[in-house]
């Protein structure tokens, strides 16, 4: 994927997922819509900007290339990203919303099964799309040089 294409990936994955997990969320905590959305774009925000410098740094102080890496690494290096973002999203999403840390690490945790679970089917989807949209951008191409 070029750039373009990873900002589309990027952006359409957020949205989507606020649009699927923004009424669910509001009706398991009696929040408002606009008042999550507001909550979800922020945090989505902060996860982008978490990602790029935990990313940055991971990558100076291992001195492994990342294709070498090992899954026990690799496993360190997701549970120090994830970990450090609950550090600060679950305070903040508990101040927002005004409920205690223990519902928004409850909140975050359903978060992450949802992430999961989306996140695959979200890419599976892409990626078959992208491949049969690619063929067909194919096909025609080689008509129009036929004809």
């Amino acid at each position: 994927m070029g750039t373009k294409e990873r900002i589309f990936h990027a952006v359409l994955f957020e949205a989507l997922a606020l649009l699927l997990i923004l009424p669910l969320t509001a009706l398991i905590t009696g929040q408002g819509a606009g008042t999550l959305a507001l909550v979800g774009v922020a945090l989505s925000l902060y996860t982008v900007a978490w990602n790029y410098g935990y990313n940055l740094w991971f990558d100076r102080i291992c001195l492994q290339p990342r294709a070498s890496r090992s899954l026990k690494l690799r496993m360190l290096h997701t549970l120090g990203f994830e970990g450090g973002l609950i550090f600060v999203t679950v305070p903040a999403v508990a101040w927002f919303l005004g409920i205690s840390i223990w519902a928004a690490l409850a909140l975050e945790a359903g978060f992450l099964v949802f992430f999961f679970v989306y996140a695959t089917l979200f890419n599976w989807a892409y990626d078959l799309l992208r491949h049969r949209y690619r063929l067909s951008i194919g096909a025609r191409s080689e008509t129009d040089m036929a004809g």
